[in-house]
C-alpha cells in the first residue's frame, strides 16, 4: 500500500513539473488531469499549490543534482565536464528547465542563505565553475562572460526539449548537435 501511495505522489509531482513548466499559473485540474488522477486526490498529497511546487522544487533539486555531479565525475577535463553536464541537463529535461525557471522568474528572491537557493547554486555552479577555469586556460574567450553563459547554456537545454518532444530527433544525435551549438557558441 505505501508503494501505491508513494507512486500516486510521484505520478503527481512529475505531472505537476511537465504542466507548471509550459504554464506555471495552469489550475490544479490540469495536473490533475496530466496525472490521471482526480482534484481530490491531488489534495490529499498536497494541500496547495505552494506546498505541491515545494515538492517540485525538491524534486528537480534530487534528481538534477545527482545527474549533474555524475556527468562532472565523468571525467577530469573541464571540456569534457561542460559537455557532460550539458547532456545530463538534457536528460533531465523539463525537470532541468522548469527549475531554472523556478529559480530566475520574476518576483523570485533568491538568497543564498535559503537551503533551496543554495542547493540550487551548488548544482549549477558546476558549470559557473567550469566555465571559469576553461576561460583561465584560454579555451573559452574571456570576452564571453558567465552570466551569458548561464542564459545561453539553459537555452540550449530548452531548444533541445523542445526538439525531443517534436519526435523528429533520436536523444544521442540531438544531445550531439546540442553540444556542437553550445560549444560553437562559446567559442570552443
Amino acid at each position: 500500500m505505501q508503494f501505491m501511495l508513494e507512486d500516486t505522489r510521484q505520478n503527481i509531482i512529475n505531472a505537476a513539473i511537465f504542466i507548471f513548466n509550459e504554464d506555471l499559473s495552469a489550475p490544479l485540474e490540469k495536473v490533475a488531469d496530466q496525472a490521471t488522477v482526480t482534484r481530490r486526490t491531488l489534495h490529499r498529497y498536497f494541500s496547495n499549490r505552494e506546498e505541491l511546487l515545494a515538492a517540485c522544487n525538491e524534486e528537480m533539486q534530487k534528481s538534477c543534482g545527482l545527474a549533474m555531479k555524475a556527468a562532472e565525475q565523468r571525467s577530469d577535463d573541464p571540456l569534457v565536464q561542460l559537455e557532460y553536464l550539458l547532456y545530463a541537463a538534457i536528460d533531465c529535461g523539463v525537470k532541468y528547465a522548469f527549475l531554472h525557471k523556478l529559480h530566475h522568474m520574476h518576483g523570485h528572491q533568491h538568497v543564498h542563505k535559503d537551503k533551496d537557493c543554495a542547493r540550487y547554486d551548488r548544482t549549477f555552479g558546476k558549470i559557473q565553475h567550469i566555465i571559469e577555469k576553461l576561460k583561465d586556460k584560454g579555451i573559452i574567450s574571456k570576452l564571453i562572460t558567465v552570466e551569458w553563459i548561464a542564459i545561453f547554456f539553459p537555452g540550449i537545454v530548452t531548444a533541445s526539449i523542445n526538439s525531443h518532444a517534436s519526435g523528429n530527433m533520436d536523444n544521442e544525435h540531438l544531445k550531439k548537435l546540442a553540444w556542437f551549438s553550445f560549444s560553437k557558441g562559446i567559442g570552443v
